[in-house]
C-alpha cells in the first residue's frame, strides 16, 4: 500500500512523492530527493511543522507540545517527521522549492487538436509522449507551455482531471498573442514542452458549500474541479457563477450542463455583461449572487478571473457583511500584443 502526496511549495511548485504504509512523510520526501525543512525528526524542535489541506493521517503522540500545540494540530498543522499518511494527502510547506532543493517538473505533450470557438476561445487537447506517466497535478493548477520558435512561456490551467494522459486546456483568442499565434497554424502531431504543476489555487478538502466564479476563460481549473467533485459524488451544494463580456464569450456551457448531470449538487448560472447582449442574465458575477449562495459566510468561494474581478468580489463581500470561511482566487492580467497571452498570479 502506498499514498501519493502532493507537496505544494510556498513559491507555487508542486511535487508528487510516493509514501510507504507505515512511512513518515519526512523520510519518504527524503527517499525522494526532496529535503524538507526538519532539524531534530523527534517531534522536538517544530521545523518541519507543515500543514495538510487534505487527507486523512496519523499524527502520533510522539511529540512535545512546544514543536506542535493542540491548537495547531486542530487547525491542520502537523509535523512532518511525525505524520504518517492513511490517505492520499496534500501538504502545504511554507517554503520555496528552491529551499528543499527541488524544483518544478517538465514533460512532453503531442498536440491532437484545436477547437475554436468564434474568436472567444480554444480548447487545445494533447497527448503525453513517449509512454509517459500521465501529469500530476492538482485540480486547479497550471502549468507552463513552451511557445515553439522560442524560448517564451504562457500559464494555462488544465480543464481536465487529473490523471489522464489526455490533457487540454481552454485558451483565450488574442489577436496578435504569441500562443494565438501559433495555434493559429498549429498542426496535430507537434510536441510542446510543459513545465509544472504550478500554483496554489487548487481545491481543498470540502467541507461546507463551495460557490465558484468563473471570468471568462478562467472557466477551465473550474472544469477540472468538477471533473474531480463529479467523480467523488461530493454531496456539499455547489454553485458556480460563469461571467463573460459578450455572448460570442460564453463557450463550454454544454460541458456545464452534462457536469450537473452528473453531479446533483451543482447549480450554475452564466451572466453577459455587454448591455446589448440577448442573454436573459445580464451584468457582472456580484449582481448574481443570492444570499443563498453566500450561505451566511459559512461557504468556500473560489474565484478565477480578471483582477478587477477579485476586486469587484472582494467589495460586494464587504458590503454584504459577508466573510467567507475561505476565498481562493488566481487572477490573470489582459495581455499585450505579442507579450502574454496570460499571466497567472496566485492569492
Amino acid at each position: 500500500m502506498t499514498y501519493t502526496i502532493a507537496l505544494n511549495f510556498e513559491d507555487g511548485v508542486t511535487r508528487f512523492i510516493d509514501c510507504k504504509a507505515n512511512e513518515k512523510v519526512l523520510d519518504a520526501a527524503y527517499r525522494n530527493r526532496i529535503n524538507l525543512p526538519m532539524d531534530c525528526s523527534d517531534g522536538v524542535c517544530g521545523t518541519c511543522k507543515c500543514r495538510c489541506e487534505n487527507g486523512e493521517y496519523d499524527q502520533g503522540e510522539d511529540y512535545i507540545e512546544d514543536a506542535l500545540s493542540e491548537d495547531e494540530a486542530a487547525q491542520g498543522l502537523v509535523l512532518t517527521c511525525q505524520m504518517v499518511p492513511a490517505s492520499d494527502c496534500v501538504i502545504a510547506v511554507p517554503v520555496p522549492s528552491t529551499a528543499c532543493k527541488t524544483g518544478t517538473g517538465s514533460f512532453e505533450g503531442e498536440l491532437v487538436s484545436i477547437t475554436a470557438h468564434a474568436d472567444a476561445a480554444l480548447e487545445v487537447a494533447f497527448d503525453i509522449t513517449g509512454g509517459a506517466a500521465a501529469p500530476s497535478f492538482l485540480p486547479g493548477q497550471y502549468v507552463n507551455i513552451g511557445v515553439p520558435g522560442g524560448t517564451q512561456t504562457r500559464a494555462y490551467s488544465f480543464s481536465n482531471k487529473p490523471g489522464e494522459a489526455r490533457f487540454g486546456f481552454l485558451i483565450k483568442r488574442v489577436p496578435g498573442g504569441l500562443m494565438s499565434a501559433y495555434l493559429d497554424q498549429a498542426q496535430p502531431g507537434e510536441r510542446l514542452q510543459f513545465t509544472g504543476p504550478l500554483g496554489t489555487f487548487y481545491l481543498r478538502e470540502v467541507r461546507r458549500p463551495l460557490l465558484l466564479l468563473a471570468g471568462g476563460t478562467g472557466l477551465a481549473p473550474f472544469l477540472s474541479m468538477l471533473e474531480v467533485l463529479a467523480e467523488r459524488g461530493c454531496e456539499q451544494p455547489i454553485s458556480l457563477i460563469y461571467g463573460v463580456t459578450r455572448d460570442l464569450d460564453l463557450v463550454l456551457v454544454e460541458r456545464l450542463q452534462a457536469l450537473a448531470e452528473r453531479l446533483p449538487t451543482l447549480v450554475f448560472v452564466t451572466c453577459v455583461a455587454e448591455p446589448q447582449s440577448r442573454h436573459p442574465r445580464k451584468g457582472y458575477v456580484t449582481q448574481h449572487m443570492s444570499a443563498a449562495m453566500l450561505n451566511d459566510g459559512d461557504v468556500d468561494v473560489y474565484l478565477c478571473g480578471p483582477p478587477p474581478m477579485v476586486d469587484a468580489v472582494r467589495a460586494h463581500f464587504s458590503e454584504q457583511g459577508v466573510t467567507p470561511a475561505s476565498f481562493h482566487y488566481e487572477k490573470f492580467t489582459p495581455t499585450q500584443v505579442l507579450s502574454t497571452d496570460r499571466q497567472a498570479l496566485t492569492a
